[in-house]
C-alpha cells in the first residue's frame, strides 16, 4: 500500500481528536440541554463527512490510503469539496430553524452541488451527502427552533414533521417518472429503495441499524476508528445501496451484502483481527470495482447524529 498521506488539518481550521469513547446509548439519549446552534450543526456536519473520508479500511471507498474503486476521484477531490460545502451546512440547518420549506431547502441543495462539480472539476464527491446530511441539518435546526429534546429521535420526527409529506410525494413523482439519475434509474431497475424513498420514511436504516452499531461498538471499544467500520459494514450489509447496484447491477449489491453480513457474524470490529479482514474485504471490493456510496453517507450523518445528541 505504501505510506499513507498525512491528513490535512479538517476544515473549520481545527485538528480533529479520536472519536468519543465509551459513549452510552442510554446517555446519548438522555443527553440534556439544547441542540446546537444551526453554525454548530454545520461546523460538525462537515467534519463529519471529513471523519468518513479519513477512515480506512473501508471497503472500495476512497481514503487517504488509497482511491478505492474510484479512477477518476482521490482524498484531494473530496477535500476541494469539503471546502466548498462549508458554508452549505450551516445555512440549511438556519433555513430549518425557520421553517423553510422542501422547495427552498432544495434550492440550497442544488446551490451546494454546482459549488461542489466547481471544486472538483465536475466530479460528484458528496452528492448524496448533501442531501442526506443536509436534510438531517434542517431537522437538528427545526428541533432546536422547537426547543425539543436533545436526542436522535427528535431530529427523526422534526424531519417527517416537518418534511416527510413533501419528501414522499417528491418520491412519488420520482418513481412515476423517467428516471433522471443513476441511483433512479438503477432503483427502478432492480425495485430497490431508492435515497429519496429512504428519506421520506425518516431514514430507517441510519436511525435503525448505522447508529445504533456505532453507538454498540463505542461502548465496547472506546475506538472511533474500530466503531466506525462496524457501523460501516452493518449498514452495507442491509443498505439498498444504489452506488453499489449501479456498479455491479443485482449481483454486485448482493456480493457486497453477503460479504458486509459475514464481517459481522464474525463479530465485526468487535472481534481481534477486524483489521486485516477489513482491508481484505476493501481489496475484494475494489476487484470488482464496488463501492458503498451509500453507505459511507450514512455513516457520517450516524458520526454527526451521535456527536450533535452528545451530553
Amino acid at each position: 500500500m505504501g505510506d499513507v498521506p498525512a491528513r490535512p488539518v479538517p476544515p473549520g481550521g481545527v485538528a480533529l481528536a479520536p472519536g468519543r469513547p465509551g459513549a452510552a446509548s442510554a446517555d446519548a439519549d438522555a443527553a440534556a440541554g439544547a441542540f446546537p446552534a444551526p453554525r454548530e450543526l454545520g461546523r460538525l456536519a462537515t467534519l463529519a463527512l471529513y471523519h468518513e473520508l479519513a477512515l480506512a479500511p473501508k471497503p472500495g471507498l476512497v481514503s487517504f490510503a488509497d482511491t478505492g474503486s474510484h479512477a477518476d476521484m482521490d482524498a484531494s477531490t473530496f477535500m476541494r469539496s469539503l471546502f466548498a460545502l462549508r458554508s452549505y451546512f450551516p445555512a440549511i440547518a438556519q433555513a430549518g430553524a425557520h421553517g423553510a420549506s422542501m422547495d427552498a431547502l432544495q434550492a440550497l441543495g442544488l446551490q451546494a452541488e454546482a459549488r461542489m462539480m466547481t471544486a472538483t472539476g465536475g466530479t460528484n464527491t458528496h452528492r448524496g451527502a448533501i442531501f442526506t446530511l443536509g436534510l438531517l441539518c434542517a431537522a437538528a435546526g427545526r428541533a432546536g427552533a422547537r426547543q425539543a429534546p436533545r436526542t436522535p429521535q427528535a431530529v427523526q420526527d422534526a424531519l417527517l414533521e416537518g418534511w416527510g409529506e413533501a419528501l414522499a410525494l417528491r418520491a412519488r413523482r420520482a418513481a412515476a417518472l423517467p428516471p433522471v439519475s443513476k441511483g433512479q434509474r438503477v432503483a427502478q431497475a432492480l425495485g430497490l429503495r431508492s435515497a429519496g424513498e429512504e428519506a421520506a420514511l425518516g431514514f430507517p436504516v441510519l436511525f435503525g441499524s448505522t447508529l445504533p452499531a456505532l453507538r454498540e461498538a463505542r461502548r465496547a471499544l472506546g475506538s472511533g476508528e474500530a466503531a466506525l467500520v462496524h457501523a460501516l459494514m452493518a449498514t452495507i450489509a442491509v443498505l439498498d445501496d444504489t452506488n453499489l447496484a449501479h456498479r455491479g447491477g443485482a449481483a454486485g449489491l448482493a456480493f457486497a451484502q453477503d460479504e458486509a453480513r459475514a464481517f459481522m457474524t464474525a463479530g465485526g470490529a468487535l472481534q481481534a483481527g477486524w483489521r486485516a479482514r477489513a482491508w481484505a474485504l476493501h481489496h475484494r471490493f475494489v476487484a470488482r470495482r464496488l463501492s458503498p456510496g451509500g453507505a459511507a453517507d450514512l455513516l457520517g450523518c450516524a458520526w454527526w447524529l451521535d456527536r450533535v445528541c452528545a451530553p
